[in-house]
């Protein structure tokens, strides 16, 4: 609807929805949010092999939020290609064309203002095919309806202690609100390993809460512990698994993250070392 309002045609428009993280934990939402102009430069670079996809008359670019939705950030008229300098450096991986060890494009292009007040504020359903990240306009999934437009664009709702999950490399993109809601809540969370699915319980009890404790491992990739010290570092998962609360003493917090540990079982077949 909104580009048959503005007289494009569906057949030359490709709709891309970026969502896929960086080993350093950036990911293209924060990209955007925070640097506009990287992003834009990190979206102009396509394979070269699938060119004559992406070879259209305009883009429609979208981001993936922290809540999962997806956000549109920009129309683009695209005004052809070259390949990618050698010493181009991919703003999101920051890793070099040769280092990406694939045959890249880099695509001319220029927003459209028209399209710019819609930029932070439009939510739409992508639908089913979450992986099919690029789409055409005019093709069987390209009809996006639109489920919100916000008044300005606001950082998304935090989801709950229950709801959070993240990885320690994302940390560093979370919204300020969320650094705020951990940061006033203590309890026992949960660790998971992504390459050998060992889990470790540990407790939050500090001034700074689940946000502080979690700095720790950030900082020196296993917080102190003998389990997470005795082997490689690690991008682990991190959930909540539950909050005390305001009264909990210390020793309140320690009993309940003994407890989840034999739930768990994360000494037995963990990282937990007592």
């Amino acid at each position: 609807m909104l580009l048959i309002d503005a007289s494009l045609d569906p057949r030359d428009v490709r709709l891309m929805r970026h969502q896929q993280a960086a080993s350093t934990g950036l990911t293209p939402y924060a990209l955007w949010r925070d640097d506009p102009a990287e992003f834009e430069r990190y979206q102009s670079a396509q394979r070269a092999d699938r060119r004559a996809y992406f070879d259209s008359r305009y883009w429609a670019g979208f981001v993936v939020p922290p809540d999962g939705s997806t956000l549109f950030v920009g129309l683009y008229e695209i005004d052809g290609h070259e390949p990618v300098p050698s010493d181009w450096i991919d703003p999101l991986h920051r890793s070099t064309a040769t280092q990406v060890g694939r045959e890249l494009d880099i695509y001319a292009y220029q927003r459209l203002p028209e399209f710019d007040q819609f930029a932070g504020r439009l939510k739409v359903e992508w639908g089913e095919g979450k992986r099919s990240w690029a789409q055409r306009a005019d093709g069987p999934k390209g009809s996006k309806p639109i489920i919100e437009l916000a008044r300005v664009f606001r950082e998304p709702d935090f989801p709950g202690y229950s709801s959070f999950v993240a990885n320690l490399a994302s940390l560093a993109t979370t919204p300020a609100p969320w650094i705020a809601a951990l940061s006033a809540a203590r309890g026992v969370y949960l660790l998971t390993c992504p390459r050998t699915r060992e889990q470790y319980v540990g407790a939050a009890y500090g001034a700074d809460g689940f946000w502080g404790r979690w700095q720790v491992y950030v900082a020196t990739g296993h917080g102190g512990n003998e389990g997470l010290k005795s082997r490689e570092p690690s991008d682990y998962q991190i959930s909540i698994l539950e909050v005390a609360g305001s009264a909990a003493t210390v020793d309140d917090i320690c009993t309940m993250e003994g407890l989840w540990k034999a739930k768990l079982q994360s000494r037995e077949m963990g990282l937990n070392r007592n």
